[in-house]
């Protein structure tokens, strides 16, 4: 299993690379997008290898809000 502590971010590629793929970036998106448990799985750690935090399945918008509670931001996010 591929751990990814709270409040640390991992490009798509990097996650490839981790898991022995490096050339699989956008197999590691599309696996992510389709991730049914979200919170267990924590697929909103992984971005965009520019540092842009892209979509999200159950929203964008939530997944900021995630990553802003794990940083300790207590403003809305």
């Amino acid at each position: 299993m591929l751990d990814i502590p709270a409040g640390s971010l991992q490009s798509y590629g990097t996650v490839a690379q981790r898991m022995g793929s490096p050339n699989a970036a956008r197999a590691v998106g599309t696996a992510i997008g389709q991730n049914p448990v979200a919170l267990l799985i924590p697929c909103h750690r992984v971005i965009r290898e520019s540092g842009i935090i892209g979509g999200y399945r159950w929203q964008r918008g939530r997944k900021i809000a995630i990553l802003a509670q794990e940083l300790g931001d207590t403003d809305d996010a």
